[in-house]
């Protein structure tokens, strides 16, 4: 039994040796240039679908609101009242397009789709859009693919960094 002794003592001795202390921080300068090649490329994506953007603005003609986020909507019926607020349920008809003109989505007819607003899963820029129409507006909504469907896209209609364009109606607004 008191074999098992001696190789346990000798296991708790060497654990025992001198203390090890983790090298210091480095504050300051990094000892190695960070490779930027990730952020260089989004940089470039991003450029390249701003200018495919202003290109679709141009071919159709129009003039647009941005918002700082990227987010471009133009009204097409204003209708006096008040805007959509975080936590309303809005109740929409719209159509889902893509730049070169694909439609990918549209509601049901008769049947609007609704959602609560910044709390429901819908792609950003359709919460930041919504909130800049009353009920009774129309508007055309410009979605750049950061504030749509991302980096993947749907992985059904909607193919990677695509930008959206949304014709959306609010029909309605619930508490």
């Amino acid at each position: 039994m008191k074999s098992w002794i001696a190789p346990v003592m000798a296991l708790m001795l060497a654990a025992c040796g001198e203390p090890r202390t983790p090298p210091p921080a480095v504050v300051g300068n990094r000892a190695a240039p960070q490779d930027t090649r990730l952020m260089d490329e989004n940089r470039r994506m991003a450029g390249r679908e701003e200018r495919d953007i202003r290109e679709w603005l141009a071919r159709q003609g129009t003039a647009m609101v941005s918002t700082g986020t990227g987010l471009r909507y133009k009204l097409v019926r204003d209708v006096p009242g008040d805007t959509a607020r975080p936590g309303q349920v809005a109740v929409i008809n719209y159509a889902v397009f893509l730049l070169n003109g694909d439609t990918a989505y549209t509601s049901a007819p008769g049947g609007p789709a609704s959602f609560r607003i910044e709390h429901a899963d819908v792609e950003s820029g359709l919460h930041e859009g919504i909130q800049h129409l009353s009920v009774g507006d129309s508007a055309v909504l410009v979605i750049p693919s950061a504030l749509a469907f991302g980096l993947v896209g749907d992985r059904d209609k909607i193919p990677m960094r695509s930008t959206v364009i949304y014709h959306v109606g609010l029909v309605a607004l619930r508490p």
